[in-house]
Parts: C-alpha cells; structure tokens; sequence
C-alpha cells in the first residue's frame, strides 16, 4: 500500500531543503503534494489514481500548471523511489509570443515609479529600480547590501549556484543615500522596520497596493515581471541570448528564451512585414 502522510510531506519538505531547493520550490512543492494527498483522501496510490488526477485538474487548470502540479507530484515519487507511478506532462507547443493584457511595459514601469516617488515611505520606488535594473529575482534582493554598494557589485547566491551581478554605479549611488537616510549601515538594504530583510509577501502586498494608486492593473504587476522587463530590454538592446542567461542565472538558454519574446502585436507586425500576401487586396 503506497500512501502520502502528513509525515512523509514533512520528512519530503527536509530532504528538499538539504537539496538546497529554493524556499518558493519548497513550498510549492509541498503545497502541490499537499493538495494531492488530500484528493486521494487515503486511497492506495497507483498509476491509475494518478493519471485519474492528472485528467481531473487539466480541466480545471492552464496546461502550464497541470505540468507544474505533476511535476511536483512526479519529484516525490522519485524522491520516494516509486517510479512507476510518475506520469508524464502534458504536450504544450512554446509560446511564441507574451500575452499583451499579462505584460509589463517600459510605459507602466514609469508610471509606477512616478506614483512609487510620491509614497510617504520611498523604499518601493528604490526596491523597484533595484529589481528591474539588475534584473535579479525578488528573493535575491537581501544579497543587495551596504558592502555590494561599496564595490558596484554582488554575489548572488540561489538556488544552489552563485554569480556575480554587476549594480549600476547611478544605482548604487541612489541606494547608499537611501541607506544613509534610514540609518541603514550594514546588511541588506531593503529591510522592514525591525531590521528584517523584507519577504516576497511584503514586497508582493506592496505592489498590489501601488497597483491600485497608478491605475496600472494588477495582472502585470508582480515582482518577476519586472525581471521580465529588463531581459526584454537586455535583449533588445544587445540581442545576445547567452549573455542574458548568464546575467539571470539561468542553466538552460531555453530557459531565457521566455524571458526575450514579445508582445503578440509586435508578433503581428513582423509576419506583416515579411510581405508575403497580395498588399492589394
């Protein structure tokens, strides 16, 4: 009899941690197996429970998140060594263009910053900058310290690899007076009133709350967007995809394919423009 206990979760959870799994993996991880373990309310697990599983949320999900559920379900399995029981994932066709309602534009990043500089407290519209001039994942922003600002530069340390991130110099410059304003002398620079390094909720939460005041709608505003935003801008600039994907950390340049694709209007245009239909009709 093969099942899930609220135990082996737990004991899952702290092999994916000495796996050095990021904190967002783990806990989607343990959130998708979690949400499954109830599904099977108890029953044996077998192949056909899974894939009666796997049937059920692809009509209730986005394929790309049918994959991600079943990833996570499939990690636990090897985990477990029950390898007869993984599935495979659904057949998607790469998108070759970003929906246009879902994407951050240099215009709305603007806009959020004009209405971030006017907030009584200005640590937005710095962690704003921060992110999207650097191009760096939310939870990378406490490796933004004094010392960093000092020498332009930071390692990164996540997900199991380290590089090397270069600050902008006007960057740094901004930041230490942001530093020295708050009394910040050591450490991270984004912190909360206790002196903690602020979480991806805080920022999340705060964002939303900017969301509201510029009229920029909430589905484009969230921190890896803003990432999102400087590989598009990268990208369009130098159009090297293997730079980029060391800048992002990124193992797999497929990976940073994601990141460089336009809008479904720019998409358009360009097939347009190959002139291959009568213009005169």
């Amino acid at each position: 009899m093969k099942k899930i206990t609220n135990k082996e979760i737990m004991q899952f959870k702290e092999y994916l941690l000495c796996e050095e799994k990021s904190e967002a993996t783990t806990e989607k991880y343990i959130r998708d197996l979690t949400v499954f373990s109830k599904w099977s309310n108890g029953k044996n697990i077998t192949k056909e429970l899974v894939l009666s599983y796997k049937q059920e949320i692809s009509l209730k999900y986005a394929p790309a998140s049918v994959n991600s559920m079943l990833s996570s379900i499939n990690n636990f399995f090897t985990y477990k060594a029950w390898h007869e029981l993984k599935v495979k994932s659904l057949k998607i066709q790469k998108p070759l263009y970003i929906d246009k309602s879902k994407e951050l534009t240099k215009k709305d990043y603007q806009k959020l910053l004009e209405t971030a500089r006017n907030l009584p407290n200005p640590r937005l519209y710095y962690l704003l900058q921060t992110i999207c001039a650097c191009g760096i994942r939310v939870s990378e922003l406490k490796f933004i310290t004094t010392d960093a600002l000092n020498i332009g530069k930071s390692i990164i340390r996540s997900k199991g690899k380290t590089r090397e991130i270069l600050i902008p110099l006007k960057l740094c410059t901004i930041l230490k007076k942001y530093a020295s304003e708050k009394g910040i002398k050591d450490g991270p620079v984004f912190v909360t009133y206790n002196g903690r390094p602020l979480d991806r909720t805080n920022i999340w939460v705060q964002m939303k709350n900017l969301c509201k005041k510029s009229g920029i709608p909430a589905e484009k505003v969230y921190p890896h967007n803003l990432r999102h935003l400087f590989a598009r801008t990268f990208y369009a600039s130098q159009k090297d995809v293997v730079r980029l994907a060391d800048i992002l950390g990124h193992s797999s340049v497929n990976t940073t394919r994601i990141y460089t694709m336009e809008n479904s209007d720019v998409h358009r245009r360009q097939m347009q423009n190959l002139g291959l239909f009568d213009l005169d009709v």
